[in-house]
């Protein structure tokens, strides 16, 4: 009987590196060889035990690889595909799903987080999760679910030709937004990083100018303000680098806490507060954005790790160290 190496969180803060059966697909699944798994702040969250996730999970829900086998129903997707995966699985018949708000479903699973994930040697997902990526380089591909997200929450900013922009935080997803806002018309792009690595990072990705501190950002200034942080005290600013009429995204995933803006500031300037959860059907654009270049994640891996070097992957992204930007896991080498 074949096996795999797998990573589990077995409960909160606790790691164990597994050997399971390999699994089989259902008829309408398909098997994946991982090549590529990202640690995205989600795991992060599943392993201290501040998110949603049944216990023992494989984490990783942004990945790549080459299809090994396929139900008996799948018709879309064959053996050797270089294929991406979207976790998020909808039951496409709740009220929400019935009204293009996938991402609320009320029978919501995710591959990753309530099903085995991509922190494992193979991993099984349904046919309508996986989107081939073509000649794409899987460390790329497992780029698709992060930009996806991305994506989601640039459109819901409505960006218009010219506007200025400004993002808070230069992490990976930082660096998403940075090049997608660009991609969506924004006039310039100013960013706010401490961390010298990832201010030269977003340098090098085309921002106008670079702030390394919240207190050298202009008040009043920006058509659109985006916290790609999830810091409670920086979201708290971002009120005040907003012009009148302006926009608010609140991108970064923050603690389970209270934040506390300045509601006549809200008021004042007739701000739009925006929250942007996963993704809507968003995996094709970033997957031909990807292809086409326009959207480069090349500079945003710093790290590359075996299944066995997972957890030191948490703490290097915990503790900030080694210039980390994107970890990622290469279960099969």
């Amino acid at each position: 009987m074949a096996t795999i190496k797998a990573l589990q969180i077995t409960k909160p803060h606790e790691l164990e590196l597994v050997t399971l059966e390999r699994p089989e697909p259902g008829p309408g699944d398909v098997l994946i060889k991982v090549m590529a798994s990202g640690i995205c702040g989600t795991d992060i969250h599943i392993l201290d035990g501040e998110y949603v996730g049944d216990y023992p999970v494989i984490p990783g829900h942004e990945f790549a690889g080459v299809v090994a086998q396929v139900g008996q129903d799948v018709s879309r997707i064959k053996v050797g595909d270089r294929v991406a995966v979207e976790p998020n699985i909808a039951c496409d018949n709740c009220s929400y799903c019935l009204n293009n708000q996938q991402n609320f479903c009320e029978h919501w699973q995710a591959v990753g987080v309530t099903l085995p994930g991509g922190m494992a040697e193979y991993v099984v997902a349904p046919e309508k999760a996986v989107f081939d990526i073509g000649d794409l380089a899987f460390e790329e591909g497992a780029f698709v679910e992060p930009l996806s997200c991305v994506l989601h929450g640039v459109q819901k900013t409505g960006i218009r030709l010219a506007d200025r922009v400004a993002i808070l935080g230069a992490g990976p997803i930082g660096l998403l937004l940075l090049q997608a806002v660009r991609v969506q018309g924004a006039q310039s792009v100013t960013v706010v990083e401490r961390d010298q690595a990832r201010a030269e990072a977003a340098q090098a990705l085309g921002t106008d100018q670079v702030h390394r501190s919240l207190d050298d950002l202009p008040q009043d200034a920006f058509e659109v303000v985006i916290d790609a942080t999830g810091v409670i005290p920086v979201m708290e600013r971002t009120p005040a680098f907003a012009r009148k009429g302006a926009k608010i995204l609140l991108f970064g995933v923050p603690p389970k806490t209270t934040v506390a803006l300045d509601a006549f500031t809200l008021f004042l300037k007739g701000l739009t507060l925006l929250t942007s959860y996963t993704s809507v059907r968003n995996s094709l654009q970033a997957i031909d954005l990807l292809k086409s270049k326009r959207i480069d994640v090349r500079r945003l891996i710093s790290h590359r790790l075996p299944l066995e070097e997972f957890e030191r992957g948490v703490d290097l992204i915990k503790n900030k160290q080694e210039d980390v930007k994107k970890v990622l896991i290469t279960p099969n080498g």
